[in-house]
């Protein structure tokens, strides 16, 4: 087998300047991806280790897995919008990738506070030309989390992939399945796991890899 290449690093574009990213590229790209990472105020960045996973798993698919940092993080100029200005980067985001290898199959990924932008984008796509084709949310973001934060996590597509932690003490359990109960919409707990899946972290690539065929 041949052995993966490491990150390409680039710096995109966005509504208040640079976007830092990291591009994961299997050796034939089928599909693209965006990965997005957990809050930037409390040391989220792109080369956490949940996003590490996810880019890993959906380029072993066959994406091209672009791994951003969100605004005020590395080089990625701009201040924390709570999710808002966050949102309109990511689609500058996917627009670049769409202009550097077509419009090929898209996913989403999030861990945590990028699985909450990650249900913005996806209503956004969903009411364009290019909804997303697969998605999978890690620690999703919902309703009263550690840190006095909030969030108002909207519906997502009924395939969505989502999973979470059985100990989760950032985003309770509960939180997440009071969000997924009115959309009839499964989650995956992974007994025992916390908000970081210590100890764990192979079960988010064997639960993606068991659920998604490879492109």
């Amino acid at each position: 087998m041949t052995r993966p290449q490491p990150p390409e690093s680039v710096l995109l574009r966005g509504r208040d300047g640079a976007i830092e990213a990291l591009i994961d590229t299997p050796e034939r790209v089928r599909g693209i991806a965006l990965v997005c990472h957990p809050h930037p105020l409390f040391g989220g960045t792109n080369t956490n280790k949940i996003v590490h996973t996810l880019a890993r798993t959906l380029r072993e698919l066959g994406y091209a897995v672009v791994r951003p940092n969100f605004r005020g993080v590395g080089k990625s100029e701009g201040e924390h919008d709570h999710g808002s200005a966050e949102t309109e980067d990511m689609l500058s985001v996917i627009a670049w990738m769409q202009s550097r290898w077509g419009t090929l199959p898209l996913a989403l990924g999030g861990f945590s506070f990028g699985a909450h932008v990650q249900t913005r984008v996806a209503a956004r796509l969903a009411d364009g030309m290019t909804p997303a084709h697969r998605i999978v949310l890690v620690g999703t973001a919902a309703g009263d989390v550690s840190g006095a934060r909030s969030y108002t996590t909207g519906p997502v597509p009924k395939d969505t992939l989502v999973i979470h932690g059985e100990e989760d003490d950032t985003v309770p359990l509960a939180n997440v399945l009071d969000w997924a109960r009115p959309q009839n919409l499964p989650v995956v707990v992974v007994p025992g796991a916390d908000h970081f899946f210590h100890a764990r972290l192979t079960l988010i690539h064997d639960i993606i890899l068991r659920n998604w065929a490879p492109l």
